[in-house]
């Protein structure tokens, strides 16, 4: 007891003997480290409590209201009231982790949940916005076989008629289709009569040897045959046609009227074709 009683005296005389400013650290020190050891100790009386008491078994109430959960969080989540901070919530709640993988035109999500299940979906990948705004290729292939036979303006009528539109949605116009074909190299009516030989107002006249105002006459007259290519009342003349002769008379490989095509749809019945 006395040496207890020495052992103590010397540790305080030592305590005594440092500096003032060390002596406060130490406290501070000292006082943490209790905190810290009081915190552990009631920790581990929680957990000795809880293990003492055991897994109580589910009521039948309880095992029912589980079971509802299935049936009210897609009700929830579907409800167009529910805020998209609470779906946000429901996400962080029953799902731990998502991983994503993209692959080529699908995305892969790899889903791990709380309770150590994973699933794993895999999803068509978003559009791009170019995608998003294409026009679709069952279109394009309309497009390519009525302007086959039909002018700009025609065409329109007839895919408006169908209920087609482009890449945006919106009803065609002549110039949006004309600039639709430019771009996918969709060759137009004059493009293809122009490759299979047919003549402009200035080439016919210079070959017969008159002038345009004059081709336009015998035109509208039913002495040459011509097709119209565009809104604007433009022809194109077949090559293989005689002159008429100067009085009027008609030559007689001339047919009596303009070349005439039938437009066909399902939606605005039938109109005059191609020839003025």
């Amino acid at each position: 007891m006395e040496r207890a009683q020495q052992a103590a005296d010397a540790a305080r005389r030592r305590y005594l003997s440092v500096d003032p400013a060390n002596r406060l650290v130490a406290d501070a020190l000292e006082a943490d480290w209790n905190h810290r050891l009081r915190e552990l100790a009631d920790a581990q009386d929680d957990y000795d409590r809880a293990r003492a008491s055991g897994n109580p078994t589910l009521t039948p109430g309880q095992i029912d209201r589980i079971h509802a959960l299935a049936s009210d969080l897609p009700a929830l989540w579907n409800d167009p009231t529910t805020p998209m901070r609470e779906r946000k919530r429901l996400i962080r709640l029953l799902v731990t982790d998502v991983t994503l993988l993209k692959t080529g035109q699908h995305i892969r999500a790899d889903i791990r949940l709380p309770g150590g299940q994973q699933h794993q979906l895999t999803l068509p990948r978003p559009r791009t916005a170019w995608e998003q705004h294409s026009t679709p290729a069952s279109t394009l292939a309309a497009i390519d076989e009525l302007l086959a036979e039909h002018p700009l303006d025609e065409a329109v009528t007839i895919l408006n008629g169908r209920g087609l539109t482009g890449g945006w949605g919106r009803p065609f116009n002549t110039p949006s289709l004309r600039a639709l074909c430019r771009n996918h190299n969709i060759p137009t009516l004059e493009q293809t009569l122009r490759a299979d030989g047919m003549l402009t107002t200035h080439e016919i006249a210079e070959r017969f040897g008159v002038t345009p105002q004059v081709i336009g006459d015998w035109r509208r007259r039913g002495l040459i045959t011509a097709r119209r290519v565009d809104d604007r009342g433009a022809c194109l003349y077949h090559p293989d046609q005689k002159t008429p002769n100067r009085r009027g008379g008609r030559p007689e490989n001339v047919t009596p009227a303009c070349h005439a095509a039938t437009i066909t749809s399902p939606t605005i019945g039938t109109s005059p074709g191609g020839a003025v």
